[in-house]
């Protein structure tokens, strides 16, 4: 975004282009754990004995919601969602590297985000079982700031995350232009509240239809939306 300041003496200044910093989700929108987590979802239910009769695209909806929020929704009840959200975390950090997968381009995209902008994750995931994923894919480099569920009190698509991630990257959003890129209307709530811009991507759980409803850009990919952003 070019932007000019306050005219001086009925002149302009100067024009300055602002400084872009870019927040990625993850799931669905830089990697695909969805066998790890559909997978890790269906052993809760097993190990604890619950007759869970949805199926994967039951969970497939929830992707994004923390923990908690999708086990009450898939019908847990309510005082046995921590005993199902232990199990699945102790199941998840074993098997949550060997099943997860870089979406096609996103490294690649990320890679060019980072020589025009300065890089940080917001993710409803569990940081201790994130940061060893993002290093076996050799994607820990890239990001200034990762925040995840437990470095806040209220997740997407609370604006907290967000709000969270520039402060620790001591990011002035008036001085800076931010984006939110993600796959799913928790992503782009929370971007919009938070005042920054939000950027819908179609490689994970969300529907176009649905993201047009809280943004006016919505690609195909990743690498289509940091296109667009370099050349913004």
């Amino acid at each position: 975004m070019v932007i000019n300041l306050t005219k001086s003496s009925g002149q302009y200044l100067k024009w300055v282009k602002m400084e872009k910093v870019i927040l990625f989700d993850l799931d669905g929108t830089v990697i695909d754990s969805t066998d790890a987590i559909t997978g890790t979802f269906l052993y809760s239910f097993e190990q604890n004995n619950f007759d869970f009769r949805g199926g994967v695209n039951a969970i497939h909806d929830l992707i994004g919601y923390p923990l908690e929020y999708m086990f009450e929704n898939l019908g847990v009840p309510k005082e046995n969602v921590t005993k199902f959200v232990d199990t699945y975390k102790q199941r998840y950090k074993i098997i949550s590297i060997e099943q997860t997968y870089l979406i096609d381009g996103a490294k690649d995209a990320i890679k060019k985000a980072s020589k025009f902008a300065r890089l940080g994750v917001v993710t409803t995931k569990t940081t201790k079982y994130t940061i060893p994923i993002l290093e076996h894919l050799a994607l820990d480099t890239y990001f200034e700031t990762l925040i995840g569920r437990q470095e806040v009190v209220n997740p997407k698509p609370h604006p907290e995350p967000i709000l969270k991630a520039l402060e620790l990257m001591n990011i002035d959003k008036n001085k800076y232009e931010v984006y939110m890129i993600g796959d799913t209307k928790l992503d782009l709530i929370s971007a919009n509240s938070a005042g920054i811009h939000s950027t819908g991507v179609l490689t994970g759980y969300g529907k176009k239809s649905e993201l047009e409803k809280y943004t006016e850009h919505v690609f195909n990919n990743l690498t289509d939306a940091i296109k667009y952003l370099e050349n913004k």
